[in-house]
């Protein structure tokens, strides 16, 4: 029958027993490790009796170690500065994390939300190595050794990833001024029907538009002009006036609110768009996808980017 007690006991009293070695006092070693003098008597008992041997002679006057006890301190000693040496490299390895981190998002997002960024991350993470992998398709997490992907969907399929929510925002309906001064401002819905749309072929629903205005929800199928698989494509193409677009706020916020293109249907609203920071599960995460997702997040805030992207008053 394996000996009862947990680890956590065992180290305790392997901890109890060389402090109290080198400090010839059982109650100055208690008192080190936060423990009451009848609970220090446990566990030397404990120990002794578990090994079968006794370490250490006691009487009113002193405290000695036996012939064993000396040979049994010499080990622990060496064991404790080993498993002292380890905790050490974890918590540098923690706070200063190294190797190679493997992060995938869309185009956008790299260019404007990652690229930028990585000056200050790797100088406070110099011992960090970044492989960005921007792909506007959803690359397989743990098949692809992923460790953090950016996704611009709501939920995983894959139990075995978690989910962070980033930030989530308005999708808006714009056009460069040139477009509409060339074919018109299209003042409801049914409208946009007649208009030239620019279509990103990964979003949830290509094929329609589901705008909803209080209780009313109306659905317009969509025939796009152009459709590309990278929305930097259509926002060039809408800039140059050659339609209407459909995007996030993340990508054309600042075209918006430079004047280069102009927010339409403003009393209507687009289903939102959500994005989350996905990561493999696992008990303890890594401490280099810890550090990034923690940097990432905490920039976002800095900017308030989702209010920033939620804020109506730019459609104005």
């Amino acid at each position: 029958m394996a000996p009862k007690g947990s680890g956590v006991d065992r180290m305790t009293e392997l901890e109890l027993f060389v402090h109290t070695a080198e400090l010839n006092s059982m109650s100055k070693a208690a008192e080190l490790l936060g423990l009451s003098n009848p609970a220090a008597t446990r566990h030397l008992a404990s120990l002794e009796r578990r090994l079968g041997a006794r370490l250490i002679e006691r009487n009113t006057r002193r405290l000695f170690l036996t012939d064993v006890g000396q040979d049994f301190y010499r080990r622990c000693k060496g064991i404790l500065s080993d498993v002292n040496d380890a905790v050490q490299t974890v918590d540098a390895t923690r706070l200063n994390p190294g190797g190679v981190l493997r992060v995938t998002a869309s185009l956008p997002f790299c260019m404007k939300h990652i690229a930028p960024l990585l000056p200050a991350f790797t100088q406070r993470y110099p011992n960090l190595r970044v492989q960005l992998i921007a792909a506007n398709r959803y690359f397989d997490i743990i098949d692809n050794n992923v460790d953090v992907a950016i996704r611009t969907r709501e939920y995983e399929s894959d139990s075995n990833v978690t989910i962070r929510r980033l930030a989530e925002m308005l999708r808006v309906v714009s056009a460069a001024r040139r477009y509409l001064d060339s074919r018109g401002t299209p003042t409801n819905v049914a409208e946009l029907a007649q208009h030239d749309l620019l279509v990103y072929s990964y979003a949830n629903h290509p094929d329609e538009l589901r705008f909803t205005q209080g209780d009313t929800m109306v659905t317009l199928p969509v025939k796009g002009l152009l459709e590309a698989n990278d929305p930097q494509v259509l926002r060039a193409a809408a800039l140059e006036g050659l339609g209407i677009l459909v995007l996030p706020m993340y990508i054309v916020h600042d075209d918006i609110v430079a004047g280069r293109l102009v927010p339409l249907l403003t009393d209507w609203q687009l289903p939102k768009l959500t994005i989350n920071i996905a990561y493999a599960s696992r008990q303890h995460l890594p401490a280099k996808s810890r550090v990034f997702i923690d940097f990432l997040v905490e920039h976002f805030r800095q900017m308030d980017y989702e209010r920033r992207w939620n804020a109506r008053t730019n459609l104005r």
